[in-house]
């Protein structure tokens, strides 16, 4: 019975090599887990810093860059209108002119009060007040103001100019003004701007509307 026992069949220890590799491999996943969960942490880190750059970008060459708001006369249409002749020229209108002030800013433009000085030849021959206020962000402020044009006390050489457009239909006149004020950016960021009108517009006077009217 002993010899019988003895000869049954006994399987060969293991010599240590199996359990190594089953180690090594795990070793080797483990490392790998941890390449790539370093690799995410990379790439989440420098998609961060990429996107705080482009942050910083758009708020300095975008939000932060002043402009100086367009402030202009639009067309209008002549209430009254009176002519002299080429011989004793001279005129007299009235008309309510649509200013806008266009603040393309990411702040709002708050102005002071000021005058539009409208000349023929360079000599006054009226003005419309522009009351103080205020153009929001992205959007253009709609002021109408009255405006009554005399060419009383016209120098000799400029009287001459008027008989001749005259003969011809139309008067040319030139709107200047001045707005300033300050641009406020997130209630905090302030920078003072001036912007400027140089309007000039050429009205018919047989259909006593705005032949032409350009702004620079």
């Amino acid at each position: 019975m002993a010899e019988k026992n003895q000869n049954q069949y006994h399987p060969p220890e293991s010599n240590g090599y199996h359990r190594n590799d089953q180690e090594s491999l795990h070793a080797m996943e483990d490392d790998e887990a941890k390449r790539k969960k370093r690799m995410k942490w990379t790439i989440g880190i420098i998609a961060f810093v990429i996107f705080q750059v482009v942050q910083a970008l758009f708020f300095v060459l975008v939000i932060m860059k002043f402009k100086s708001p367009k402030f202009r006369v639009g067309d209008f249409a002549v209430q009254t209108l009176t002519v002299g002749t080429q011989a004793s020229p001279s005129f007299n209108m009235s008309f309510v002119a649509p200013v806008r002030v266009k603040n393309t800013n990411w702040g709002p433009f708050k102005y002071d009060a000021s005058t539009i000085n409208f000349t023929y030849g360079g000599v006054l021959v009226g003005e419309a007040v522009i009351p103080k206020g205020k153009a929001n962000f992205k959007s253009t402020k709609k002021i109408d103001v009255n405006v009554a044009l005399i060419s009383t006390g016209l120098p000799s050489n400029i009287n001459l100019n008027l008989g001749s457009e005259l003969s011809s239909s139309v008067i040319t006149l030139n709107s200047q003004g001045e707005l300033k004020g300050k641009i406020t950016v997130m209630f905090m960021f302030k920078k003072t701007k001036i912007s400027q009108m140089n309007c000039t517009m050429t009205i018919n006077t047989s259909t006593k509307v705005v032949q032409s009217l350009t702004c620079k």
